[in-house]
């Protein structure tokens, strides 16, 4: 398999750290980040690499050679001018055609299951594929907008007119079909995003695949401090990244946000006291957050999908200004009573989804190939509780119900599930 590399960029942003090394070099806990990123592409099966280099390329080809100690094969590519994000594909066509391949960005620590990715992009027969995750800083990002079958709908550069869109950004890692080639008819200077990914979205030919797995650009001094932080803590990669892993599940009203009844306004949306911090403490490691949560007002009429998409953009939006993210929401639409003017029938009717029952939890764990066992839903209502159970979860309460731990809110819950040693070794 087949990965391309643009570690051609001048790094301006972070070129205060040092001018004579070209940013993918910049160490990493005493590593350069394109070699990290060389030894988990090798890992993936990735063996023939090719790294496009420009400002400073020869400190990378000094460094690599023809790759056969760091056991890849590497092709290099020289920008004899800056080329953009994507213009040095217009002279990879001969060494790319045939096979899919992977495209990233030089300045990204990551550790992903790309085998997995790269299925994915096979099931859905599109041109491209983009790995997205939810950002601690969506304002500076590219937010990507997707449909219910992961087809991206729209591609929303931080430059743009923004309407309220969930926490989705592009985290610089693309697979392509090779028919993306034939685009590039010159060499020239050429935005990814602008000239390829958003036409390809208005094509309904590019797709989004959300995981919570690490990935983190350091392209900004502060975020390569962060980087490092993580190596240091070892939260980029824990045991198998194939392994199963755990992942804490909350409810939405009551829990994250002030129970205010049913919720059918962005404005209704007011985070309690420290939920958006403790949601930070399992974001920093790296512990999926998912939300589960019951939408009957879908059923009654009184909101339709635009709505409800309004409203966990405001709560993502909300978590964001602390610093905090939801790896996804997961809800139920379905309400079994009738009687509510301006109802949807479709809607009206008993499933697996809605809690007590389990779906939602099963669903995600489907979605992101966790472990139930390993994880833990918090939730303020014995439906909540219930529903832990049903899906093979470990349940903490916010009140006085039974469950494996309780507590006064959602912080307090937090804390002692990261006090326990034992939950502590099942999360990790």
């Amino acid at each position: 398999m087949r990965a391309v590399i643009m570690a051609g960029g001048k790094g301006t942003r972070i070129a205060s750290l040092a001018r004579d090394i070209p940013k993918p070099m910049l160490p990493l806990c005493g590593k350069p980040v394109l070699e990290r990123q060389i030894e988990v592409l090798r890992r993936e099966g990735f063996l023939d690499i090719v790294l496009v280099v420009g400002h400073l390329g020869a400190v990378i080809q000094n460094h690599f050679g023809n790759g056969c100690a760091f056991g890849v094969r590497i092709t290099y590519i020289e920008e004899k001018e800056p080329l953009g994000t994507a213009g040095a594909l217009a002279l990879l066509g001969d060494v790319l055609k045939g096979d899919d391949f992977l495209l990233l960005n030089g300045d990204v620590l990551f550790d992903v299951d790309l085998k997995r990715f790269l299925a994915f992009h096979r099931e859905k027969r599109g041109i491209a594929t983009v790995f997205t995750h939810p950002s601690t800083h969506p304002a500076d990002s590219v937010i990507v907008e997707s449909d219910k079958n992961d087809r991206v709908t729209a591609f929303l550069a931080p430059d743009t007119a923004r309407r309220a869109s969930r926490n989705r950004t592009n985290a610089g890692l693309h697979f392509f079909s090779p028919a993306v080639l034939s685009r590039f008819k010159t060499v020239k200077k050429t935005d990814l995003d602008r000239e390829v990914l958003v036409p390809l979205a208005a094509e309904r030919a590019l797709f989004a695949y959300n995981s919570p797995e690490y990935v983190k650009d350091m392209g900004t001094p502060q975020r390569l401090k962060e980087a490092e932080r993580d190596l240091a803590a070892g939260v980029v990669t824990r045991g198998d990244p194939k392994s199963p892993r755990g992942a804490i599940f909350l409810d939405r009203d009551g829990t994250i946000n002030r129970h205010v009844g049913f919720v059918t306004s962005p404005d209704q949306i007011e985070l309690l006291p420290g939920a958006a911090e403790a949601i930070k403490q399992l974001n920093d490691r790296h512990i999926p957050v998912i939300v589960v949560t019951n939408q009957p007002v879908l059923a009654r009429g009184e909101v339709d999908e635009a709505g409800i998409t309004a409203i966990h953009a405001r709560l993502e939006a909300l978590l964001a200004e602390q610093g905090a993210y939801l790896t996804d929401i997961f809800y139920c639409p379905h309400h079994p009573d009738s009687g509510f003017a301006g109802e949807v029938p479709a809607l009206k009717r008993i499933c697996n989804c809605r809690k007590p029952a389990p779906g939602l939890l099963l669903a995600a764990a489907k979605r992101y190939d966790l472990d139930l066992s390993r994880s833990f839903m918090i939730g303020d209502s014995e439906s909540d509780m219930t529903a832990a159970r049903r899906a093979g979860c470990r349940a903490a309460a916010i009140g006085g119900m039974q469950a494996d731990i309780t507590g006064s809110s959602l912080p307090d819950c937090v804390s002692k599930i990261l006090d326990v040693e034992e939950y502590r070794h099942d999360l990790s």
